[in-house]
């Protein structure tokens, strides 16, 4: 009679290996130096890449504090890029006495957040349109929509500035009603052929293209319109297109040179690129010119700074989907 078997049971496992089997797997101590040796050198390479970048804006900033002497005095050291020795606010002082600054600030302002706000709505709802709706057609106008991109504003300028000298325009005189033809030298001359943006429209068609259509079906089956879905499901969900189309329209329309200089003769009506353009025309000192270039810099970094994260969200998703 042979003896009975007993079942083997394997022994409890050690407190290390348990350890050791919930921790994930660790990497050689050299691997893990080297690889933060990589870390380590990468940060400091964007370091000095990022200061590289940094050091024009911030010799502007620091110069416009300086008088003329010691701007040449420390320009061949680093002091240039410090605020020590003679420093005051006397260049921000004087331009305002040179130039109408504020004038020409308040004009560019106008324009810029008209233009803007403007064009998100009728961009959105453009890309709205080529994206979510079904109609005939759609492929051919988005087509016709890219194919201006490649057309420089140069070339078509000279004619654009033809036909808004022929448009017609309402005015008052004295409560009167006044029909006239010409937008030359206006607010609008500047606005309205900037509003409709092809990269603005392109942007929002591939981003709503990527909300799900069971969200509009479904909305459609509750009773919402078209403009409903729009305005409530779509641009809700859409902050970083709307912050990076923000962002491009605001340094287009901020930046505008050459068309406000051919429509508008008017000093009153000028922008500041413009007005940067008649201010050197004055003979000014090197630091009222950096005063005045920081002046016109400072919206621009404000505007950025406030939507920096949807506008790197939006570059980061866009190169994600390819």
């Amino acid at each position: 009679m042979s003896a009975p078997v007993l079942p083997t049971t394997d022994p409890a496992p050690s407190p290390a290996a348990r350890r050791d089997a919930a921790e994930p797997a660790r990497r050689p101590r050299g691997q893990r130096g080297g690889r933060r040796r990589r870390t380590v050198l990468t940060y400091v390479l964007l370091g000095i890449l990022g200061a590289f970048f940094l050091f024009p804006l911030v010799f502007m900033f620091v110069s416009s504090l300086k008088p003329d002497a010691q701007i040449l005095q420390d320009l061949s050291s680093w002091r240039a890029f410090l605020p020590i020795g003679d420093v005051s606010l006397g260049n921000y002082d004087k331009i305002f006495d040179r130039v109408p600054v504020w004038r020409f600030l308040a004009n560019s302002v106008i324009v810029t957040v008209v233009t803007v706000v403007a064009g998100l709505f009728v961009n959105s709802l453009a890309g709205f349109a080529l994206s979510r709706l079904t109609w005939r057609g759609r492929g051919l106008v988005l087509g016709f929509v890219l194919a201006t991109l490649v057309v420089p504003f140069e070339t078509i300028a000279v004619p654009m500035v033809y036909w808004v000298s022929k448009l017609p325009t309402l005015g008052l005189e004295n409560g009167v009603l006044v029909y006239d033809f010409g937008w030359l030298n206006s607010y609008k001359v500047q606005i309205v052929p900037f509003v409709a943006n092809a990269f603005s429209i392109f942007l929002f068609t591939q981003y709503f293209s990527t909300i799900p259509r069971s969200i509009d079906e479904a909305a459609r089956i509750d009773g919402a319109s078209w403009f409903t879905i729009y305005r409530r499901i779509a641009m809700p969900l859409s902050g970083p297109a709307i912050a990076t189309v923000a962002i491009l329209s605001f340094l287009a329309a901020w930046n505008q040179y050459l068309w406000p200089l051919m429509v508008v003769q008017q000093e009153q009506l000028r922008p500041v690129m413009v007005g940067m353009q008649y201010f050197f025309q004055l003979n000014t000192a090197w630091g009222e010119v950096m005063a005045y270039t920081s002046l016109i810099t400072i919206p621009v970094l404000l505007v950025f700074l406030v939507f920096q994260r949807q506008f790197i969200a939006s570059v980061a998703a866009s190169g994600v989907k390819g």
